[in-house]
């Protein structure tokens, strides 16, 4: 289970640089840097490097290739173990894995639709939906595999706790923030409709309809703020197990971070290298509470709670005993 959970973690993090890539051929400009052809370039399988575009497409199609090749691989040393406990069945890595192989595929199709679309706005929506999707399932197979926190399942049954349904509720948000952001991305106008922060122009009722895609953007990414600040408090007060509350501690550190590259993004008039790092640290955050919604299923079974003294379970000697007589002693 080791090598396996070893090899999880190396295709998450692959397909992680995959997605990341994937939103800096959106802020550079590279979509079509390939022309309409795929999965070729230009009709080629290695095409002349000559134009910056279309080495930043290219690149985009390799990575993509050596992470399909990665799942694939995952899948397979999956079922050659299957026979080991929590690889097989119900709940284990390999049907994680497999997920994760069907969704690599959607994704690639997916892919393929948006550059014969031209990269239209819902397209492109489309294909970071399925990629996050993808980090999602191959998350999960880490998770499975023991990684990220998820050995607190180890014993454990899933329920719908107070603090599932909240991590869970963290996670929702999450993904619809990340979607917002690529619309904002896409929409003609909608990334520069907003000037200053956290306000829209100074105006908390924005009128252009731009501006409100943008707004919108803004709104869950404060809400979300709030309501995982929410959960670190109670996690806290109600001495949840020690991944859950590790877990939401790097969310709540990386959507802080997230809310100072934003600001700083936005006054700075939008760098490249600003928006791919607001990208990345995005969908750091959604894998950090996915994993927190996945572990906290399983906290009821595993929470700290204070330990019982010696004298708690010792007889109060002010209580008085009976001898075998019946006589208070």
């Amino acid at each position: 289970m080791k090598a396996l959970r070893k090899l999880a973690y190396s295709t998450l993090g692959l397909a992680y640089a995959l997605i990341v890539f994937g939103a800096i051929v959106r802020i550079s400009g590279s979509g079509m840097g390939c022309g309409d052809h795929w999965p070729r370039c230009f009709g080629s399988w290695f095409p002349p490097l000559d134009q910056p575009t279309v080495v930043i497409e290219w690149t985009h199609r390799l990575l993509a290739a050596v992470t399909v090749a990665m799942v694939v691989l995952l899948v397979l040393v999956a079922f050659r173990n299957r026979e080991q406990p929590g690889v097989s069945g119900r709940g284990g890595v390999l049907r994680a894995a497999l997920l994760a192989a069907l969704l690599i595929v959607l994704q690639a199709l997916l892919g393929m639709v948006t550059v014969r679309q031209g990269n239209t706005a819902w397209a492109t929506v489309a294909h970071l939906l399925n990629g996050a999707l993808l980090l999602a399932a191959l998350a999960a197979t880490v998770l499975r595999a023991g990684g990220l926190g998820g050995a607190i399942a180890v014993g454990s049954a899933p329920s719908r706790t107070r603090t599932a349904r909240g991590a869970a509720a963290a996670a929702a948000i999450a993904l619809c923030t990340v979607l917002f952001g690529g619309l904002t991305a896409k929409i003609p106008g909608a990334n520069s409709a907003c000037e200053g922060f956290p306000l829209c122009r100074g105006s908390v009722l924005p009128a252009l309809p731009a501006q409100h895609v943008q707004f919108t953007h803004r709104i869950l990414a404060f809400l979300l703020f709030l309501h995982v600040l929410g959960l670190m408090i109670g996690f806290a007060r109600r001495r949840e197990a020690p991944a859950v509350l590790r877990l939401v501690r790097v969310a709540f550190a990386l959507i802080c971070l997230q809310l100072v590259i934003a600001a700083a993004m936005v006054e700075m008039h939008l760098p490249p290298a600003m928006r791919s790092l607001h990208e990345a640290d995005g969908i750091a955050i959604w894998l950090a509470l996915f994993a927190l919604a996945w572990v906290a299923r399983f906290s009821s079974a595993s929470g700290s709670s204070e330990p019982v003294r010696a004298t708690d379970a010792a007889p109060s000697p002010h209580v008085p005993t009976r001898t075998a007589r019946g006589t208070a002693t």
